[in-house]
């Protein structure tokens, strides 16, 4: 039997490497995270009394310690197979080749959809946990103080100041250029080039997120699609110690001609497991802004379809 060289580790390199370079949630991967039983993790919190009044006659004020749990299964469980013909690759002049499909792949695919489920859990899970989503229709003219307002509710939660991260559409993104166009000054260079963007407001850092990555539900029956009446999010302003995102298991195998008995061709194999919750004593850690029901008319829907998994 010819010797099988598993091509998909230098695969995994390449695809590790393009999820951190274009993953537009990656600040909310978590690391270390253990599992109990296969599939599900157990997050500990702990409560305690404050202080009292102390007694100079000697002693101390006992307070209660309570600690609880909150337990959290993986559901998003996605795998994909593609079978190309020896002579298809040949044919295409190599266009078919492993390495195309596989990029062409993580990036109108795996990337978004993954963007796209964390962005959509992430609402279902805010609402489902009494999160009062933002429903205001934004403009030029009060972006601002929504912003503030949202800012606002996490000073008063006591949620920290640094490693907020603002994620926002292009629309929103436009609102923030257009907001401080009249209070800068711009100033092109040697080379006539002239920066608008926004990247950072009040320590925050702004992340710019295609609006079809931005919805409250999902399709992932095949792929990925927004379901019909889903809501459109605007922005999601949030510190990421508020969620655990995880990928627990990734598994990516080319199998070369004569190593298989699916046909002709090489066999690509790729599946990916994981999932993402938000706490549930953090929720003062996210602010949410998005399209009003009312808006949808009687279609609307609020859910994170996970059809498919």
């Amino acid at each position: 039997m010819a010797n099988t060289v598993n091509y998909a580790t230098i695969f995994e390199r390449e695809i590790n490497q393009k999820y951190a370079r274009e993953l537009l949630t990656t600040e909310l991967t978590s690391q270390g995270i253990r599992f109990i039983g296969g599939n599900t993790i157990k997050i500990p919190y702990v409560s305690v009394g404050g202080y009292k009044e102390h007694s100079r006659a000697g002693g101390f004020n006992r307070q209660p310690v309570a600690n609880d749990f909150q337990t959290a299964t993986l559901a998003f469980d996605r795998d994909v197979e593609f079978f190309v013909d020896a002579m298809d690759v040949d044919e295409s002049n190599l266009a078919l080749s492993a390495a195309n499909i596989t990029n062409v792949f993580i990036t109108e695919q795996a990337i978004p959809e993954t963007d796209s489920y964390r962005i959509s859990k992430l609402y279902a899970d805010f609402v489902a946990q009494g999160g009062a989503v933002d429903g205001t229709a934004l403009d030029a003219t009060n972006i601002i103080q929504i912003w503030d307002t949202a800012m606002q509710a996490m000073d008063d939660a006591g949620v920290p100041a640094q490693g907020r991260i603002v994620y926002v559409t292009p629309a929103v993104n436009t609102l923030f250029k257009n907001a401080f166009a009249g209070s800068r000054s711009l100033i092109a260079p040697d080379n006539g080039r002239i920066y608008r963007a926004v990247h950072n407001l009040d320590d925050v850092t702004i992340k710019m997120i295609p609006s079809v990555r931005m919805k409250t539900a999902y399709d992932f029956s095949d792929g990925w699609t927004p379901e019909s009446g889903a809501l459109q999010i605007n922005f999601i302003l949030i510190h990421p110690t508020a969620v655990v995102a995880v990928d627990k298991h990734q598994y990516i195998k080319l199998w070369p001609e004569g190593s298989h008995t699916a046909g002709d061709g090489y066999l690509y194999q790729n599946r990916k497991y994981g999932d993402l919750f938000l706490l549930k004593n953090k929720v003062d850690g996210v602010y949410i802004n998005a399209e009003a029901e009312a808006e949808q008319g009687s279609g609307g829907s609020s859910g994170n379809g996970n059809s498919g998994t």
